[in-house]
């Protein structure tokens, strides 16, 4: 024995390469491809309830009102979602120390 490892063939290790970015593909496009058909069926949706609503005309102040708390819950998820990775990035989430001396 000569104290060599034995010799793997040569398109092996790119095989393995090949099988896990197929597999990490395939993950996503399980998570992706769902999510897009309820994209698609919330859009089919809001179009089929307002192209087939039979009451009166919203006015143009409806449309405002609707773009105005539209643009507010953004404003507010977005300015949350800011706070939670500013916090976490300035160490404001971490967990507290308890120090035994200094309690009364």
């Amino acid at each position: 024995m000569t104290g060599k490892t034995p010799s793997r063939p040569a398109g092996s290790v790119s095989g393995q390469n090949r099988a896990v970015t197929y597999i990490r593909s395939m993950q996503k496009m399980a998570i992706i491809l769902p999510l897009l058909a309820f994209l698609g069926a919330a859009l089919w949706f809001a179009y089929y309830v307002f192209a087939t609503d039979v009451g009166p005309p919203i006015p143009a102040a409806g449309y405002v009102a609707m773009a105005l708390g539209i643009l507010f819950s953004l404003v507010v998820g977005i300015g949350l979602m800011a706070l939670v990775f500013y916090s976490h990035r300035h160490g404001y989430d971490e967990r507290g120390h308890h120090r035994t001396g200094d309690r009364d």
